[in-house]
């Protein structure tokens, strides 16, 4: 059943905490109440905002709008071969407890994802990633229903032109579809990725050899890693990363490499290198930066955060100021991963 209810504060549903109304609110929790919204003759023409978790937005103002809430339930294995379960999710489902299920269950593939702020059905859309793993390398399909016609559509790998932190759902079909639900291609026997970042040094902290290496033990590491590094948006307003680490020519990394020794790089290709983000922020001086209530972490350089009171329009325009600093001193251009709405 739907309930739509009118001039609803936003603040607990963003994890920067930022104080913004919305003219219209419903929650989803099931396919068939989306349909039958989108069917209202009332909204069709009315702007929406489809929010999971809120750890992936930048709100600026009231939204005069219908934000529409995904929490449609359910994590199920629908079927499996002699290498693969496949798991079907439902887009509300908290993106951790997804991870945490398939560690307990045995089923390798999201690990180095643990501890992911948000829901399932923004994972495919940002193609979200961490120590070196991404969605797509796990994605077998989902379902989503056509904002115009109210009809269900399943997207295979294909169809979703999966980028860095990039998806058709950012681009080419941006605002045409909303995802219900998601499934995922796991692995029987694991394939362990410990190279990236600090979690090979993390395990061996934890005394975890190769020989007693599990997902279970990697999980452990990025957890430990990400509590360390990143704060807790129940403790300070902030969406995670909020830039995207760049992809550079080589040559011109090469450059910089012989001017700043200590730059970080991981190829790509022969020909690109990603560098990371928070470096280059660090590098330029804003690290632990705060102007009001709008910051740049004092851990971590590639994360904004609001001390409390911060707006929008105060956290985007620190955005902007880092953005140029960047480029004024590398020639790089970094850009936001979180949406601003």
């Amino acid at each position: 059943m739907l309930t739509i209810e009118s001039y609803v504060s936003l603040k607990p549903y963003n994890t920067f905490g930022l104080d913004v109304n919305t003219r219209y609110w419903v929650e989803i929790n099931q396919e068939d109440d989306l349909q039958t919204l989108l069917q209202l003759t009332e909204f069709v023409n009315t702007p929406k905002l489809i929010l999971g978790g809120g750890s992936n937005v930048l709100l600026r103002q009231h939204f005069n709008g219908l934000v529409v809430k995904m929490n449609i339930q359910g994590i199920d294995v629908i079927r499996e071969d002699d290498t693969h379960i496949y798991v079907k999710v439902g887009a509300g489902v908290i993106w951790h407890d997804l991870v945490k299920f398939c560690v307990n269950q045995g089923y390798a593939g999201l690990e180095n994802l643990s501890l992911i702020p948000g829901t399932v059905g923004a994972a495919p859309m940002q193609n979200i990633g961490a120590y070196g793993v991404e969605i797509e390398q796990v994605f077998e399909s989902l379902t989503a229903i056509d904002v115009a016609s109210g009809k269900q559509r399943i997207f295979n790998h294909a169809d979703c032109a999966f980028g860095y932190r990039e998806s058709v759902f950012k681009r080419k079909l941006k605002d045409q579809y909303i995802i219900t639900s998601v499934t995922f291609q796991l692995d029987k026997t694991p394939t362990f990725h410990t190279r990236y970042g600090a979690i090979q040094e993390t395990l061996t902290e934890m005394g975890i050899s190769d020989d007693t290496l599990t997902i279970k033990a990697i999980s452990d590491a990025v957890i430990h890693i990400r509590q360390s590094k990143l704060p807790d948006p129940n403790e300070i307003g902030n969406a995670g990363s909020f830039f995207k680490n760049p992809e550079i020519p080589k040559p011109q990394f090469d450059l910089l490499k012989s001017t700043y020794p200590t730059l970080p790089g991981y190829p790509i290709s022969d020909d690109i290198v990603k560098v990371p983000a928070g470096w280059l922020i660090e590098q330029t001086g804003w690290k632990g930066y705060r102007l009001g209530d709008a910051g740049v972490h004092t851990k971590q350089a590639l994360v904004l955060v609001n001390y409390g009171n911060a707006t929008g329009d105060e956290i985007l325009t620190l955005a902007h100021q880092v953005q140029k600093s960047v480029y004024d001193k590398f020639n790089i251009e970094i850009t936001p991963e979180v949406n601003v709405v």
